[in-house]
């Protein structure tokens, strides 16, 4: 039997005090995020916020000639659309679904009210913004200056820490439109982790053997990236608030 759905399985929506939890609660419907939807388009105001609790989005930054790059990944600890809150109602980033399960949306014109308000959750999303800034920043390097392989284990590792369980659904196809390289580098990648015992690879599933010696394979951004998160948000206190009951979708 599935457990059932939960605003808690997102750590922004988790931290939320009770008072600002109780005012967003009504206004949160949960949905199903199938692999390929797309949530934002570059120059396109959203019409929601996302707060992710199954479900894997990524943030790509897209050419003229169609060839994209991930700039940032959004799991259950975070919220895509932060274009809202920062002023700039868009962004030049398309928000894309590359791991299939649940979220809970939230109607834009809602959550900027509610982060006008100051207080709290200004403060929370604030925090949220600077670590998933640093995210981007240190991807931008990664993708410059490391190999596919530590490229690849990046990717791995902060894809695995937004998701329960060690299996993941990954095409070479799609890990190399995330990671904005040619195919056939990610061919060579993947087979030199899995001879090194590190995943397991086949039929578009990846399923991770050994977490740290794939920590240890990767390069300094994976860390930089994790530290900068631990220290935004590991310190906010956590409420343990009913589910919200609104449904749509699967």
């Amino acid at each position: 039997m599935l457990a059932p759905h939960s605003t808690t399985q997102n750590h922004l929506l988790a931290a939320l005090p009770e008072l600002e939890y109780a005012r967003v609660a009504p206004d949160l419907e949960l949905v199903s995020m199938p692999l390929g939807e797309v949530l934002g388009e570059p120059g396109r105001a959203m019409q929601y916020v996302y707060f992710p609790t199954t479900c894997i989005v990524s943030l790509l930054y897209i050419l003229k000639d169609g060839a994209s790059a991930e700039i940032a990944v959004v799991g259950n600890e975070g919220i895509v659309g932060i274009s809202l809150f920062m002023g700039g109602g868009s962004t030049s980033s398309r928000a894309v679904v590359r791991g299939s399960g649940h979220a809970y949306r939230m109607k834009a014109n809602l959550l900027l009210k509610e982060f006008e308000r100051g207080g709290p959750v200004q403060r929370l999303l604030l925090r949220y913004t600077q670590a998933l800034i640093t995210q981007m920043t240190q991807t931008a390097v990664c993708n410059r200056h490391h190999s596919v392989e530590q490229q690849l284990c990046r990717s791995l590792l902060l894809t695995l820490e937004r998701l329960n369980g060690t299996s993941l659904t990954l095409t070479h196809e799609l890990i190399a439109g995330v990671l904005g390289v040619r195919r056939e580098g990610v061919t060579e990648a993947a087979g030199n982790l899995q001879r090194a015992g590190l995943i397991r690879y086949g039929r578009g599933h990846i399923e991770v053997l050994d977490r740290a010696g794939l920590q240890s394979a990767a390069c300094e951004c994976y860390r930089v990236v994790k530290t900068e998160f631990d220290r935004l948000l590991s310190d906010i206190p956590r409420v343990n608030p009913p589910p919200a009951p609104r449904t749509h979708g699967p």
